[in-house]
């Protein structure tokens, strides 16, 4: 048995790129507010692992020092203290102040990158900006900053990094102040001596690095940018040429059903006698004209259909609290002769509620899926439509299930796409258009419902439309 979920996002949208601004210098508000929130995390994981440090160095502080590591003074906790606060304040601007000029996302993330730095400059001192590689952390925030910003900005936090790791190197040489400091790592376990020549190598040395990784960087996501603006514009190309497609395709239907309606209203006049008496043979060649002409003009009001319910898209104006029970009813009765005509039954077992949704969307979707139900049953069988409901997700299930030919697991993924079927259903049904499951897809997607099908070839298919935030009609 074979299962595929289809999603209530809006297919005609889940390509759109907004990654990136249109002047594609930067990332857009909504990237930059999900990448705020992952520092935060990522922000949390540091500060337990400093409380965990502390924590480790009140309990074992002889196995530390065994390992190298002497006491340590307050700054740890200070610097815990600080990031814990400004993590507050970050979720606070984010959350809970309304977004200004001076509280955007890029600010933010401007902020977050300037507190990060001094505190990282603070663990430096301490831990020793030429005996670890403590320094090395600096690059990550200058990725960071080509990332998110544009190529000046980024260089800005570049020049603020080189600036702030030539203050410490300065701080810790006693060039310009002879300031008391707490080395992490032990005098007897570190052979480095601060002296003027040593630390202006270092200086130069990472200066110069931090440069070149600002330049790599920089480049690189420019190259990036480029190449997603690049996907932009073909994107928005294939878009242009989906509309005019199904502007065509419009076209085409209203230009076929006129002339269409026309032959078969004469044939069904020749067919009455209206025109005369005609041979038992031609009678029977045009009732074949007229059968063809018939699935003609399903496949006609299934692309109109189509066309209708992209051009409408998610319109909330047209919603209301649809009494799906009566929907479901309203189907049967419609469907019901083409179910007498193969000896299929129809079992309801609806719990009734109602949902938010355009009624007649979903007309339509509950109409072909259960049409699409008998069609692909076995002559004398049954067809089970059973509705429950999901009380602690105030949620309602209708499934509709057969027992037909089935889908295989291959095929699952692709029915909802348009003009397909399966060889499977192209032996059971030839006058299929293909369209019908996008019509359900379209539907879905413009209600905000989701769609579960579960099929077993051979055995029948069972398709469940979830229907979200329902009521319950009071009793009468």
């Amino acid at each position: 048995m074979s299962t595929a979920d289809f999603s209530r996002r809006n297919p005609t949208k889940q390509f759109t790129l907004k990654g990136v601004k249109e002047s594609g210098q930067k990332l857009s508000d909504e990237i930059l507010i999900d990448n705020i929130r992952w520092f935060i995390i990522f922000r949390w994981a540091v500060i337990g692992a400093l409380i965990l440090f502390q924590i480790v160095a009140l309990i074992a502080s002889d196995t530390l020092t065994q390992l190298g590591i002497r006491e340590q003074q307050d700054w740890p906790l200070a610097i815990t203290a600080v990031l814990s606060v400004a993590n507050f304040a970050y979720i606070y601007a984010l959350d809970f102040c309304q977004s200004s000029h001076y509280n955007s996302p890029s600010i933010n993330i401007w902020v977050q990158i300037i507190v990060d730095l001094l505190c990282l400059s603070v663990v430096v001192h301490y831990v020793g900006s030429t005996a670890t590689p403590a320094p090395f952390f600096y690059i990550l925030h200058i990725a960071l900053a080509c990332i998110f910003f544009s190529a000046l900005e980024s260089l800005f936090v570049a020049i603020i990094v080189c600036a702030m790791y030539t203050i410490v190197l300065l701080v810790e040489s006693g060039m310009f102040l002879q300031v008391s400091q707490s080395i992490l790592i032990d005098p007897k376990f570190s052979s480095e001596s601060l002296h003027k020549g040593h630390v202006l190598v270092w200086m130069i040395a990472l200066d110069t690095l931090f440069l070149i990784v600002w330049y790599v960087v920089s480049r690189l996501t420019l190259v990036v940018r480029k190449h997603e603006q690049y996907l932009r514009d073909a994107y928005e190309q294939i878009h242009q040429a989906q509309i005019a497609k199904d502007q065509y395709a419009m076209l085409m239907t209203h230009q076929l059903k006129a002339p269409l309606d026309a032959i078969r209203s004469k044939i069904n006049l020749i067919k009455g006698g209206y025109c005369g008496q005609v041979p038992a043979e031609i009678e029977e060649v045009l009732s074949r004209i007229d059968k063809r002409g018939h699935s003609m003009s399903h496949l006609i009001l299934d692309v109109l259909r189509l066309e209708r319910l992209k051009t409408a898209g998610k319109n909330t104006d047209a919603m209301e609290y649809v009494d799906i029970s009566a929907m479901i009813d309203k189907c049967v009765d419609k469907l019901e002769p083409l179910a007498k005509a193969r000896n299929i039954e129809i079992k309801l077992s609806a719990q009734n509620f109602l949902a938010r949704g355009i009624p007649d969307q979903i007309e339509i979707l509950l109409e072909n899926i259960i049409a699409n139900a008998i069609t692909y049953s076995y002559d004398n069988t049954v067809v089970d439509i059973v509705s429950t409901l999901e009380s602690p997700n105030n949620s309602a299930i209708v499934t509709i299930t057969d027992h037909g030919i089935g889908i295989e697991a291959k095929d699952l993924p692709n029915i909802f796409d348009e003009y397909f079927y399966s060889p499977r259903a192209v032996l059971h049904n030839q006058s299929s258009s293909g369209i019908g499951l996008s019509l359900v897809k379209i539907a879905a997607g413009n209600n905000n419902l989701q769609l579960k099908v579960t099929s077993e070839p051979s055995m029948g298919t069972a398709f469940s439309v979830i229907f979200p935030n329902i009521q319950i009609p009071k009793e009468e």
